[in-house]
């Protein structure tokens, strides 16, 4: 494959990422939430970036993008609902566009829900998306600029990618979703075996992610609406996959 992808932690939790073509030579960065940990990735993969793919706003995921445009010069790519609030920005996308990288066409996906114009990038060729706080590891962003029918939308379009996706998220916040996740699906033996993995990663200092389309449907209960069991430990087994959707995302803001 093609494609090579650097993921490093940046501030507390956040994950910065590069991705590189080895065959065009081309390189991106997804978001830019600290320059210094930015700059040393840079370093040691030797390759640099022409271009920012931005997510969303918030200043964790654009921080560093004045200070990265100035040294390289490149462009910065980002929600055209969210422009105004993105350092530098020179380009506006949204959901039906797509970007060049490395001679393929990246597919833009609107998922708005913890900010109003918050995108993903799709990689279809390679199989990867970046979501940015839309979808996390066993979790999803916290509602801050929408209502839930908006997000519950934007994680339907996500699930519908092929299962074998690779996902890469903006934090790493999997150890923490695992144990709200157990509180509302406490049978499923998925999610027990991931939980424990997780907490074995966590504690050898190891990064949770990337993880793929299937292990969310099969373990991340905002994805899992549908589900018989976790309707009946909810008490909403008649409710509408949004409602439900609703509850796991309320309970999750208190948990």
């Amino acid at each position: 494959m093609a494609i090579q992808i650097d993921q490093f932690m940046c501030r507390t939790d956040n994950f910065g990422v590069l991705v590189h073509d080895r065959d065009s030579g081309d390189t991106i960065l997804i978001d830019a939430p600290e320059a210094t940990p930015i700059l040393a990735a840079i370093e040691r993969t030797g390759w640099t970036p022409r271009a920012i793919f931005t997510t969303h706003h918030h200043p964790d995921h654009v921080e560093a993008n004045l200070l990265l445009k100035q040294r390289y010069g490149l462009e910065i790519i980002g929600p055209a609902g969210e422009a105004s609030k993105i350092p530098g920005i020179d380009r506006t996308v949204k959901g039906g566009d797509s970007v060049d990288f490395g001679g393929r066409k990246v597919a833009v996906i609107d998922t708005p829900g913890h900010t109003a114009g918050h995108i993903t990038f799709h990689f279809a060729d390679d199989k990867v998306a970046f979501a940015g706080d839309t979808l996390f590891a066993i979790g999803c962003g916290r509602l801050l600029e929408c209502k839930p029918p908006v997000m519950f939308e934007s994680l339907k379009k996500l699930a519908a990618l092929p299962g074998d996706t690779r996902v890469y998220c903006g934090h790493e916040y999997t150890q923490a979703n695992a144990k709200f996740a157990l509180t509302v699906d406490p049978e499923n033996a998925a999610l027990k075996a991931r939980a424990a993995r997780v907490d074995a990663a966590r504690a050898e200092g190891k990064a949770t992610l990337p993880t793929t389309i299937a292990e969310e449907l099969a373990t991340n209960p905002f994805l899992r609406w549908g589900d018989p069991a976790i309707r009946k430990t909810l008490g909403m087994e008649g409710a509408s996959d949004a409602d439900v959707f609703a509850e796991v995302r309320k309970r999750k803001d208190v948990f």
